[in-house]
């Protein structure tokens, strides 16, 4: 799929949480200025979520409580492990965020901790191209092949 503006790709998450049963793990790949958080963002107001979404890049994780529409209490955690060598105790919490079943995990620059993300996790793969556009390839495991 390809996206051709910031607009574009916030519609795409929005319309990805439509989609999404808890819980759900996701892992976001793509360099640096791709789309990554945007995309986060449009998720976030898919599932409902009213507060601004940021980078979690300097705090590593973030957590949005939520309220789905048969009201019950879930949670979006976004994690970024780009400046993280080793994850240490982050990875712990990662594990510890994998078995709650209210949430919605988002992992960007997951590498590091690619041994703890489950076999079922969704991953989206977003590349730059020379004319400022994205291609989006999303792979949902048990479809095992390319989707939208």
């Amino acid at each position: 799929m390809i996206i051709t503006s910031e607009t574009e790709m916030m519609q795409l998450g929005q319309s990805f949480a439509e989609q999404l049963n808890f819980p759900a793990v996701i892992e976001l790949v793509g360099d640096v200025g791709a789309g990554k958080t945007t995309f986060t963002r449009g998720l976030a107001q898919g599932l409902g979520i009213n507060e601004p979404i940021t980078s979690p890049s300097f705090t590593i994780s973030k957590r949005y409580a939520f309220t789905d529409s048969n009201g019950r209490n879930r949670e979006l955690i976004h994690y970024d492990f780009y400046r993280l060598n080793d994850p240490g105790v982050m990875s712990d919490e990662l594990s510890e965020a994998l078995n709650n079943q209210d949430s919605i995990i988002v992992v960007e620059w997951g590498d590091e901790v690619a041994n703890i993300l489950p076999t079922s996790k969704i991953k989206i793969t977003i590349s730059q191209n020379d004319d400022n556009t994205r291609t989006v390839d999303i792979i949902i495991p048990k479809c095992s092949e390319q989707i939208l």
